[in-house]
Formats: structure tokens, C-alpha cells, sequence
């Protein structure tokens, strides 16, 4: 299966380009390019940006308000602007709950909340996971009972990623509990703001306490408009919509942008005297990260072949988040060792405009502790590795 650049995608990479080059913020662009914090409206300005353009959701379709780009278009968007340095625009209701609804909603759910997904004006997070029910999510306890026309749902999520900046969130809950578990789980759409929504942030390893957080939700009420699809569906949807998450986890623009980085750190960090890019050890280190990125890509392209033939992404999911994190990992590593102790003493605040105080070694190290601790996380996140190993040796390997 091969990919042909034809000329209308050679003049789509120009575009985007000029696009990207003229309508990103620069202080945003200079933001991502140097590890420093990126806020909500940062993204929201970008955002913005994009959908003047009517760039923000490049796979709905134009009726919906999407591009309709093809897979391959969308993959010289990620690229270009992630080596342009543009934020990531928040995932969940673009690429995750957007789909679902378009592939599942009622009428009523794609006119009440896909313009407004569109516009920016309202945030999703994704309330999948819960304490003792993450790789193993069918064990999900979170309960949501019927009262008339609404349920009553109680329980608790955790790892909710953006909770604290979201207006509603995609919820798995258990509606219930005949035969297997998977087919007493139900998917709705919460409302973050109502009473019985508790948010609270969770403190990660890199000292951060603004991105992941617990959602308790005590009583809370869901109208039966906001069920998606029919009663213990949920299942089934949560797949199809962890799919699309998988896929857009393998990040190869963003990896690149690293990738870039990493040599330019090591073109300016010395060892024995000479750059540290010229020592063959480190240097064989720089070409194998960067020959598992090119087997990435190619294998995303594969993918994007498939897709152009109107097929959904199978197993190939699995094997584009598994090496995709690795290779994100390995980036920060080799960042952090280039640096050496230079990237110890790791001050979160250090890395802001307004900071005042002291500085150890070059600045492009300050943030390099952050990143590394903080990209642990990605091999977890949307189905740890462990279980795309089970994935791909189950559905391709036939083990």
C-alpha cells in the first residue's frame, strides 16, 4: 500500500502552511516551541483562529461543519503545524465525543452540542476511568439510575484529563448489572457546572496540578435527551471512540518538533571539548530514535491508505499508540541526558517570562525535568501498552 503526493496535496502543504505562518499567535507559537505553560486561552486564541478558517475539525464532514480532509491531508496538517509550534487544540470534543455523536447522537445531540464543540465555546473531558477500573474498564462502578425522565447518576472518575477547564463531560456509567459487564454500561453527556460535580486536581510527578484531576458526582442529573445511542451501548461506543484516540496519540509532527530539538540541544551542549552531536555514541543514540520515528510515519501513512479506501482503523491503532509513546518517551530521555545535571534542579516557575530568580545552566533545560516526568504518563493513557500488546498479538500476530 503506498501513499501518492499528488499535486493538489503538494498545493494543501503550501496552504496549510501560509495559513499556520500568518494566523498562529507568535507568542503562543514561542510558547510551545520553549516548554512553557500553554493556558486555556492560549489554545482558545489558536482556536479561534482555526475556525474562521474552518479548519477545526478536519474529519467531520463539511455538512457538519468539518473539512472532510482525508487522512493524509490531515496527517500535513499535524506536521507542519506541530513543527510551527501550534497547541494541540483540546482533543475531546473534536476528535473524541465529536465523532461519537456524529456516528451515534440523536438529532438533538449534534444540533445542541457539535456547533458549540466547533466554536470553542464549550470544553469537554472524558470521564472514563475510575479507581480500580482503568486498564480494566468494564469493571466501572459509577452508577446512573433511572427516574422518570432523567438519571440520577453517583460515583467517581479519576485521570480525567482538562476536568477543571471543561463545560460537559463524555461519561461511561453503569445502567446494568445482567449478564456480562460490558453490557450494563451506558455512555452520557454531564453537565460539569450543575450541583453534585465535584472537581479535584490530582498532583503529578512533575509537580503539576493543573492538568489531571477526581470528578466526584453525587446525585447529579442527566436528562434522557443526553444518553448516547440506546441503554448499555456504551460499550461499544467507548471502542469506537478509543480508536480515534489511539490513532491521533501517535503525535509524529509533535515528535519531529522534538526530534529537532533534541539535535539542537546536543549541537550546543559539549562534551570533551567538541559539540555532544559529534560524540558516536550519542549521535547513534539521535539516529535510532529518529529511524523508529520514520518507520512511525510510515506506518501512520499506511494507515491513512486504508482510510482513503473507506476502511476504519483496525489493530493498526494499537501498534500507532504503543510506538508513538515510546519514541514521545525516548525523546524526552535523550533531551534530559544531553542536558545532564543542567536538568536536575527542576523549578516549575523557572520556565515563565516573569520569573526573577536564579537560573541553572542554559535556558532550554529548565523545562526538560518537567517533560520528562510528566511523559510517563503517555504509555498509560488510552489503554496502557501492556494491553495493545495483548491487542496486537490477539488481532494480529493471531496468538
Amino acid at each position: 500500500m503506498q501513499i501518492q503526493f499528488t499535486d493538489e496535496d503538494r498545493k494543501f502543504q503550501t496552504d496549510v502552511r501560509d495559513f499556520i505562518s500568518k494566523g498562529l499567535p507568535k507568542d503562543v507559537a514561542r510558547k510551545v516551541l520553549e516548554h512553557k505553560s500553554i493556558e486555556k486561552k492560549d489554545i482558545g486564541r489558536w482556536h479561534s483562529a482555526l475556525f474562521k478558517q474552518g479548519w477545526v475539525a478536519p474529519s467531520w464532514p463539511v455538512s457538519l461543519g468539518g473539512c472532510h480532509w482525508t487522512a493524509l491531508q490531515q496527517h500535513i496538517f499535524d506536521e507542519i503545524s506541530s513543527l510551527l509550534g501550534a497547541p494541540r487544540l483540546s482533543p475531546f470534543g473534536i476528535n473524541m465525543i465529536g465523532p461519537v455523536l456524529i456516528e451515534f447522537g440523536s438529532d438533538f445531540q449534534k444540533d445542541r452540542f457539535l456547533p458549540k464543540i466547533l466554536s470553542g465555546e464549550e470544553w469537554w473531558c472524558q470521564g472514563y476511568s475510575e479507581p480500580g477500573s482503568g486498564s480494566d474498564l468494564a469493571s466501572l462502578r459509577t452508577q446512573a439510575e433511572l427516574r422518570g425522565d432523567i438519571y440520577i447518576v453517583n460515583g467517581q472518575k479519576t485521570w480525567t484529563t482538562q476536568a477543571q477547564l471543561a463545560d460537559m463531560m463524555f461519561c461511561l456509567v453503569r445502567t446494568g448489572r445482567e449478564g456480562k459487564k460490558q453490557n450494563g454500561i451506558s455512555m452520557m453527556l454531564i453537565d460539569m457546572h450543575q450541583p453534585g460535580v465535584e472537581v479535584r486536581p490530582i498532583t503529578t510527578i512533575d509537580g503539576g496540578s493543573e492538568e489531571i484531576n477526581e470528578v466526584w458526582l453525587e446525585d447529579v442529573k442527566v436528562p434522557v435527551e443526553n444518553l448516547v445511542g440506546e441503554e448499555g451501548r456504551g460499550w461499544t461506543i467507548a471502542k469506537f471512540l478509543l480508536s480515534h484516540e489511539r490513532t491521533n496519540t501517535a503525535g509524529v509532527g509533535a515528535s519531529k518538533r522534538e526530534l529537532s530539538r533534541l539535535k539542537q540541544i546536543a549541537a550546543q551542549e559539549r562534551l570533551g571539548g567538541r559539540p555532544l552531536i559529534e560524540d558516536p555514541l550519542f549521535r547513534d543514540k539521535i539516529s535510532k530514535v529518529e529511524i523508529d520515528l520514520m518507520a512511525l510515519e510510515w506506518t501512520v501513512l499506511r494507515v491513512a491508505a486504508v482510510e482513503a479506501e473507506g476502511k476504519a482503523p483496525g489493530p493498526e491503532a494499537s501498534i500507532l499508540k504503543l510506538r508513538g509513546t515510546e519514541i514521545q518517551q525516548e525523546l524526552t530521555r535523550l533531551q534530559m541526558e544531553a542536558v545532564g545535571p543542567n536538568a536536575l534542579p527542576y523549578l516549575p516557575m523557572s520556565i515563565e517570562d516573569n520569573w526573577i530568580g536564579p537560573k541553572v545552566g542554559p535556558d532550554y533545560a529548565a523545562a526538560l525535568a518537567s517533560r520528562y516526568f510528566n511523559y510517563r504518563k503517555v504509555s498509560i493513557y488510552g489503554g496502557t501498552n501492556e494491553i495493545q500488546r495483548n491487542i496486537i498479538s490477539k488481532r494480529v500476530l493471531g496468538l
